[in-house]
């Protein structure tokens, strides 16, 4: 199973509150898949574990201009207090290059209540 950072919404996923993420990447998961969200994955320095947070299940995944962004979307990305134009701007900040047309991974997700459903699954399958 693949980690997935989710440093900059760690509050949200532990919350349950966050179902939608927009990655530069990723274009490669498909519904079903199961993903171990982390609070970081690369970047640890000696000595330093990765910190699980929960099992998520991919629900969707589809490509869109970042300014595409609805105010559902921003709800559903953990971020109820900003406006699409807010979060956008946010979301450039802190992925640069990036512009407002770029084309990002929307992945929609669910949460797994057990580790042990993803334990159970078969090798191979993930």
């Amino acid at each position: 199973m693949r980690n997935m950072s989710f440093a900059l919404t760690t509050p949200q996923i532990l919350a349950r509150t966050k179902t939608v993420t927009r990655r530069l990447g990723w274009c490669d998961l498909k519904p079903g898949d199961l993903v171990q969200a982390v609070v970081k994955g690369m970047g640890l320095k000696k000595g330093q574990k990765v910190r699980r947070l929960a099992v998520i299940r991919i629900v969707s995944v589809r490509e869109e201009p970042l300014a595409d962004i609805t105010p559902e979307d921003v709800i559903a990305e953990g971020f109820p207090e900003m406006t699409p134009r807010e979060f956008t701007e946010m979301f450039m900040r802190t992925h640069p290059p990036c512009s407002r047309w770029q084309f990002v991974n929307r992945i929609a997700f669910e949460y797994v209540d057990s580790t042990a459903e993803a334990v159970s699954l078969p090798l191979g399958v993930s």
